[in-house]
């Protein structure tokens, strides 16, 4: 305890030093005008009975100076603010003075004729003894003061009692001796509660203070912490939290009492090109521009929020809420033909957004930002930088998608996902050059899956490395059947995607999966497209491992992109697959054939193999061949078919040439 008052007493030392400075000062004034009265008074008693002598004049006019001298030093000790900005010097010139006031009044005596402490002058003892004890007490707020001034007083009176002698002087002195220290024990005493009182006051104030701070504080940090719950700290718009509960309370409204619910949903198409080209600090300068053209779009009319990444959201709720929703939609696509500037750097940003209205396309909040979502996602797979609203078949596209997904992991397991396979024939033998494999899948519920949308799942599901890996597999199953068959020579193709580069190493996947069946890896070619021979960063290093690896290499659906001969050359791909869309009805298209026979013509330069896809008919297989296609692929040869149904067809096949060999 001892430890914590005087740790107080430290921390608020100057503070408590100058509330005894203002104490003192508070009551100066009186405590001088009395000083004077009582000092009028005894020189009024001296001289009744010894008349107005120079010294007790003299003595007077000293007290009168010294009463001024402190007046004159508190004034300025006031008005120049060093009660407040330096109390110790305040208190120490305040004690000086009441010094000077206690020397003069302990100067009595000597002023006085014949002064007798215990005779005819006794009266002056008792005024000098009432001053001084009135001093102790009025000075209970620093006794260093009021024991200045008395101490010299009591002292005057006891040497005067000493002086004289005589029994009764002697024991007046000690009377005033025990005073003397009685008054200075009291008044330390009491300036020690003084003290003590003020420290508690300071300790009050500042605890007040510092719980108001405190408090402040915390109600700043809870509006940062709103602020924080509910905007998206780039763009200052409401975040996803925000949205989510603004969303429910809005259709619960609805509910209530009748109303239409808007939302659209949009979507910045290729914003990812931003942050990888010019880094996130410009992906976040274009994110608070389209920012503000929402705000400055729509104003009040709705709620604008950032769900995260590049997706924004707009909430209408009220009368004519569809329409006044799509209104802002039309407005934001004609405002997304200007060019947003972001530093030195301009960007066209189109949108493609999706709209459903509850309780038009929804009855719940899950159910209406799920119905804008897939209105969102046809607007991209559309095209992109347009409007799409919800209907009921965007509905069951999106539940064929889910069922796809939910099932194609144990599909692929149990070997519901079957890999079938599509001749490949040499136009000018006849003869069996090769198979493609291609993905089949006959789900109970849907019937069959396409391809492309067993892929998509399998990219969304992150079973692409799974999916190609068992196509891979049966692909080597059936390369290590094809000698017994007199197509030891024959390759099969495997499809692979752009894609998959980014996301695993085929090369390995494949080293893995060709090592365990044991295979001729020259049998074995890889179908990419040409968006995987330009992307040099994400395939073209995996591209050379194949090549080093020793298996063909293909590239499919070739003259639908932009491939790059020095690619083709430098990689050392084998065939070109010219894309279906050229041979079908080739017969009859004179463009299509210069086309294909200009593209043949690049292959025999480049010493790769031609092959025609989508061949479907007699005349379009006979002038592919007067083209000089070496071999081609398509219905009018053989659809794809499982493993079992190809072998059969090929042993069919091989029985028909033998009797047209006899024949």
């Amino acid at each position: 305890m001892r430890q914590q008052a005087s740790t107080s007493n430290a921390k608020f030392g100057p503070a408590t030093r100058g509330a005894q400075a203002a104490y003192i000062v508070g009551g100066l004034r009186s405590t001088l005008v009395f000083n004077v009265a009582i000092s009028l008074s005894a020189v009024l008693i001296v001289a009744l009975t010894q008349g107005f002598s120079p010294a007790i004049m003299g003595w007077l006019a000293a007290t009168i100076v010294a009463a001024v001298i402190r007046a004159v030093a508190a004034y300025r000790l006031v008005r120049f603010n060093y009660i407040d900005t330096n109390p110790d010097f305040a208190l120490r010139h305040m004690t000086i003075g009441a010094l000077l006031s206690g020397l003069a009044w302990a100067a009595l005596p000597f002023c006085v004729n014949d002064f007798t402490a215990v005779g005819k002058d006794a009266a002056i003892c008792l005024i000098m003894v009432g001053i001084a004890a009135g001093s102790m007490i009025r000075g209970i707020g620093y006794s260093q003061l009021s024991m200045a001034f008395s101490v010299p007083i009591l002292l005057s009176i006891i040497a005067w009692l000493s002086y004289q002698g005589g029994s009764h002087a002697i024991i007046l002195a000690l009377d005033v001796l025990g005073l003397l220290l009685v008054m200075v024990q009291s008044n330390r005493s009491a300036e020690r509660v003084f003290v003590s009182n003020e420290v508690a006051k300071l300790e009050a104030t500042a605890l007040a203070e510092s719980l108001e701070i405190a408090n402040l504080d915390i109600q700043q940090k809870n509006s940062r912490l709103e602020v924080l719950a509910n905007r998206d700290p780039i763009t200052g718009l409401a975040n996803r939290m925000h949205f989510n509960g603004r969303l429910l309370g809005d259709i619960a409204r609805a509910k209530a009492i009748g109303g239409e619910v808007a939302l659209l949903l949009i979507d910045l198409d290729r914003f990812k090109q931003i942050n990888d080209t010019l880094g996130h600090s410009a992906g976040d300068a274009m994110l608070r521009a389209v920012g503000e053209r929402l705000s400055a779009t729509v104003r009040d009319d709705g709620l604008i929020a950032r769900l995260g990444g590049d997706e924004f959201a707009i909430i209408v709720a009220g009368p004519n809420a569809r329409w006044r929703c799509r209104d802002h939609a039309e407005a934001l696509l004609q405002e997304s033909l200007a060019p947003i500037t972001f530093g030195s750097s301009q960007s066209v940003i189109a949108l493609s957004m999706g709209l459903a209205t509850f309780p038009d396309h929804a009855s719940s909040a899950d159910e209406l930002l799920a119905s804008a979502d897939m209105a969102l996602y046809n607007a991209k797979s559309k095209g992109r930088r347009q409007i799409r609203e919800f209907d009921p078949g965007l509905k069951s596209l999106a539940d064929r998608q889910r069922l796809v997904e939910q099932d194609l992991a144990a599909a692929i397991q149990a070997g519901g996902v079957e890999t079938w396979f599509q001749p490949q024939i040499d136009l000018e033998t006849g003869e069996i050059a090769g198979f493609e494999a291609l993905i089949r899948w006959h789900h109970p519920q849907l019937g069959f899956v396409s391809p492309p949308e067993i892929v998509a799942a399998a990219q969304s599901l992150h079973l692409t490395e799974t999916l190609t890996g068992h196509v891979a597999t049966a692909v080597c199953q059936l390369l290590t059947r094809l000698p017994a068959l007199d197509l030891a020579e024959a390759t099969v193709a495997l499809n692979v995607s752009p894609l998959e580069f980014a996301i695993y190493s085929v090369a390995d996947m494949l080293e893995q999966v060709t090592t365990l069946h044991g295979i001729n890896r020259a049998r074995l070619e890889i179908e990419i497209t040409e968006e995987a021979i330009l992307d040099t960063d994400g395939a073209g290093e995996q591209l050379k491992q194949l090549e080093t690896a020793g298996y063909k290499l293909a590239v499919d659906d070739f003259g639908m992109g932009h491939s790059s001969l020095a690619y083709l050359i430098s990689l050392k791909v084998d065939r070109l697959k010219i894309d279906r869309s050229f041979a079908k009805g080739v017969a009859g298209s004179r463009a299509n054939q210069d086309l294909i026979a200009a593209l043949v013509g690049l292959g025999h330069a480049l010493k790769l193999d031609i092959v025609v896809e989508g061949v479907e008919t007699e005349e379009d297989a006979a002038v592919l061949e007067m083209l000089g296609c070496r071999i081609a692929q398509g219905y009018h040869f053989a659809r794809p078919m499982p493993v079992e149904a190809l072998i059969a067809w090929i042993a069919r096949r091989a029985k028909s040439e033998v009797r047209r060999a006899v024949a």
